[in-house]
């Protein structure tokens, strides 16, 4: 939706003037900074001027799109003159006038986020220039707009000197900044040229206290896994004979020995366990601890716990209480580290619960990214001040309870740091005498499961396959990507996920995709910038966007140039349907592209590549060569060519070694290869590539009629073969 703020009529010269007064007043209102709002008035006077001076009339109309944050300040200048003829050299920077004209066009654009020009012999002008609003100023509506439509009526536009003085102003203030950012330089290096030495200094003792204690953690990591694993042994010695003797394996025992050995045994078990503890932390802190993610079902673990922990009920007086949501999801994180966690969420519970309840309970987020499975007793509680403490190791709080039931304080600080792993945390809330909740938040999906499961597009191993159509999904959460990724899994359509705008951006400079799916709720990213620049960027422009998201301001993003829009959350069929829509003229040209013949040239001279190029030219195919067997076979399994002409003698990784590779390859074997080589064959190497390769050519008989002769016979066969895979 477009609100319009003030319209100024082009009928003198001095209403040029005008237009670039309110157009600096305007975006100062707006709060546009000082050179925004110098940017702003210099296009605005260009444009305005070109409408004046060729069409002796015309308007600048002022409106500001969208009803979200940011909005879009618009400034649209039309004019009903002689239109504009060579408009596409203007805005190449190829035309040239004594006027000056397409300076002010070209300059216009650069200065504003967007510029659109319509334009016709004998049917005018328009120009609509577009500024993203700056990330601190004001939503724009009702009561607001008003009041700056009010402020511009009460602030008369000034006279062309008083302008010029502005201008002047401006010129000697911008002059004045570049003196003092030029003192300030110079200032800086010399500042830095003092203190380096310093810090060259400075670097050097940290590194050597960062070692010392890289060293000292290494050493206390390595003794209490190395102490842990040397009490173990003893340990399970004792726990073995005490076992034995209470079997009266060896004969009887007086009560007295009996109770002796009890003890005895008793204190090997809590040794054992602190034992553990130690040797987990330890592993934890070292970094060797791996999350192994596995899919399953909340309640199948909560099964299997119930299960575990049902022979540490004491008698009837606490009931242990698993209560089972129905629409819970699946998750994909490490199994064994949740139920650890709650092992001991449920173990420390029993504990300290004399009578009563201990439930367990799980729940999603309403986003659906996260579970939080909570363990809630009726036990003693713990007082305010000590529910940091718990969670530090080897602390242990007094109660009566806590004396008869001594516990190793390692406990607690160990689920703390394996909630950390799986990229959640633990927390607590509890009050003395009624009762604690321990509860684990956790994302559904690991990021490593993530990982697995979805291949970020900015890596360089992505294959593109040639006969989909590649899509670049843009959206900052994980669960998202998946399910777009699984949506187009089995259309013709494949998925390249980026999580922000950089990696993007990164793979924009390497893939032109056939569209863009785009969430304008990027954290801490202005997807609206992102938006407008793609659409004004002469290689991004005709790439077809759909936003994909969960604001609703249409208006707004069609005005900087998105082509469909959807709110979240989207159906499959809807998905896919958007993009048959978008990309119709792609798929055309992708799949004219997908039928022609694909064929590779390896060869390290750079000559004799061109002179193979120049022979298929006359060839409807696509030629892609290579200057190394190395790079080649990895080109190779990208492209797939129906042919491959290949030098053998090349440094590094030789014909020969190609060769090997290619008939190792799955994918690749079987592919017709031809040798192209200068130097005269054996007998024997000759009798060795009879079986791998479809012919051998000499670099000195290279002509267009014998490259046709080889293609004729070996292409069709190939593609044929290619297409029924």
């Amino acid at each position: 939706m477009s609100y319009a703020i003030i319209n100024v009529a082009l009928k003198y010269e001095d209403d040029v003037v005008a237009a670039r007064q309110r157009a600096r007043q305007i975006a100062g209102l707006i709060g546009f900074d000082a050179q925004d709002q110098t940017r702003i008035a210099t296009a605005v006077s260009e444009i305005a001027r070109n409408a004046f001076r060729y069409a002796k009339n015309g308007s600048v109309e002022f409106l500001i799109e969208g009803q979200t944050a940011p909005q879009v300040l618009l400034i649209r200048v039309t004019d009903s003159g002689p239109g504009i003829a060579d408009l596409k050299r203007i805005l190449e920077g190829r035309y040239q006038s004594d006027t000056g004209m397409g300076l002010g066009l070209i300059g216009a654009k650069r200065l504003m986020d967007q510029c659109e020009i319509e334009s016709a012999p004998g049917k005018g002008t328009r120009v609509l220039l577009k500024k993203v609003f700056p990330p601190r100023a004001r939503t724009l509506a009702g009561k607001d707009l008003s009041s700056l439509v009010d402020q511009l009526i009460q602030t008369p536009a000034q006279n062309a000197q008083e302008e010029l003085r502005q201008q002047n102003h401006e010129l000697l203030r911008a002059l004045e900044e570049l003196r003092l950012r030029q003192d300030e330089l110079v200032r800086m290096n010399q500042e830095l040229e003092d203190t380096n030495r310093g810090v060259v200094a400075l670097y050097a003792e940290l590194d050597e206290k960062a070692d010392h204690l890289r060293r000292a953690d290494s050493m206390k990591t390595r003794f209490l896994s190395n102490m842990s694993h040397e009490f173990r042994t003893p340990l399970s010695s004792i726990l073995a004979l005490s076992g034995l003797l209470l079997d009266r394996s060896d004969g009887e025992l007086t009560s007295e020995q009996d109770k002796q050995v009890r003890f005895v045994r008793k204190a090997a078990e809590s040794l054992l366990e602190l034992v553990n503890d130690l040797l987990d932390l330890a592993k934890i802190e070292a970094g060797k601890v791996d999350v192994r993610p596995v899919e399953f079902e909340v309640k199948t673990m909560f099964s299997a716990l119930r299960g575990m922990l049902k022979p540490l009920l004491s008698g009837a007086s606490v009931n242990l209480h698993f209560e089972e949501a129905e629409d819970l999801p699946t998750l994909y994180t490490d199994e064994g580290k949740v139920s650890q966690i709650l092992r001991n969420f449920v173990s420390n519970a029993l504990k300290f619960t004399e009578r009563g309840e201990i439930r367990v309970t799980a729940s999603v987020d309403a986003d659906r990214r996260n579970i939080a499975i909570a363990v809630a007793d009726t036990g003693i509680g713990i007082r305010q001040e000590d529910q940091s403490r718990i969670f530090e190791e080897f602390t242990q709080l007094d109660s009566p309870i806590q004396r008869k039931v001594k516990g190793t304080g390692l406990g607690l600080p160990l689920c703390k740091k394996l909630a950390v792993l799986l990229g959640g945390q633990v927390t607590v809330e509890s009050q003395v005498g009624s009762g604690s909740v321990f509860t684990l938040t956790i994302p559904l999906y690991h990021e490593k499961a993530l990982d697995s499961m979805l291949k970020p597009a900015g890596e360089a191993d992505r294959e593109l396959d040639p006969a989909r159509l590649p899509v670049l999904i843009v959206e900052d959460h994980p669960e998202t990507r998946l399910i777009y990724d699984k949506f187009l899994r089995n259309s013709r359509y494949q998925a390249l996920v980026s999580g922000g705008l950089r990696e993007a951006r990164r793979v924009l400079q390497q893939v032109k995709p056939a569209a863009i799916v785009l969430d304008l709720l990027l954290s801490g990213e202005d997807s609206w910038q992102w938006l407008a620049h793609l659409k004004s960027d002469e290689s991004t422009r005709e790439i077809p966007i759909l936003i994909v998201t969960t604001v609703e301001d249409r208006g707004k993003a069609f005005m900087l140039g998105a082509d469909a829009y959807q709110l979240k959350p989207i159906e499959a069929s809807v998905l896919v349907a958007e993009l048959d829509r978008l990309t119709k003229g792609a798929a055309t040209v992708q799949q004219a592209i997908a039928e022609r013949p694909r064929i590779m040239i390896i060869d390290d001279e750079e000559a004799f590549r061109y002179i193979l190029r120049k022979c298929l030219s006359n060839i409807d195919c696509d030629v892609t060569e290579s200057g190394d067997g190395m790079e080649g076979i990895r080109m190779c399994r990208e492209l797939r060519p129906d042919l491959i002409f290949l030098d053998l003698n090349m440094p590094g990784r030789s014909g020969w070694q190609f060769l090997q590779d290619l008939a190792a390859s799955e994918k690749l074997a079987g592919t017709p290869v031809v040798i192209v080589t200068s130097q005269a064959l054996s007998t024997e190497a000759r009798t060795l590539l009879e079986p791998c390769t479809r012919g051998i050519v000499m670099k000195n008989e290279l002509s267009e009629e014998t490259i046709n002769q080889v293609v004729g016979e070996l292409i069709p066969e190939t593609f044929a073969r290619n297409h029924e895979r």
